[in-house]
């Protein structure tokens, strides 16, 4: 009965390190995982003279897409609501003192 556990210990243990000695050759790699520049910006060869680049189907609504969103962000960042306590603390003193009559301001002494 006790030689059954010990087999089956040692055959758990085996299979625990034949597992992490897979896992080990699978997180590792044969190639290095560097991309070797080439020297041209995205992989685009410079057309000859006189040619013109054609554009691919996505690229004017990825510009446009993107420009407009970024513009309309802008737009409503610019002219949104002022909702911060400190503003609407500030409005309603302002109220409070005129309802009462009260005066704000400070008159400025002059040097003489």
């Amino acid at each position: 009965m006790s030689f059954s556990f010990i087999r089956t210990s040692c055959t758990a243990r085996k299979l625990h390190m034949r597992l992490g000695q897979v896992q080990l050759r699978r997180a590792s790699g044969h190639e290095p995982q560097y991309n070797e520049p080439g020297g041209y910006l995205f992989g685009e060869r410079p057309l000859p003279p006189g040619q013109k680049r054609v554009k691919e189907d996505w690229e004017n609504i990825w510009i446009y897409g993107m420009g407009g969103s970024l513009l309309l962000g802008t737009i409503i960042a610019i002219y949104k609501p002022d909702t911060s306590i400190q503003s609407w603390a500030t409005r309603e003193a302002k109220k409070r003192l005129e309802e009462r009559g009260e005066n704000l301001t400070y008159p400025t002494t002059e040097k003489q």
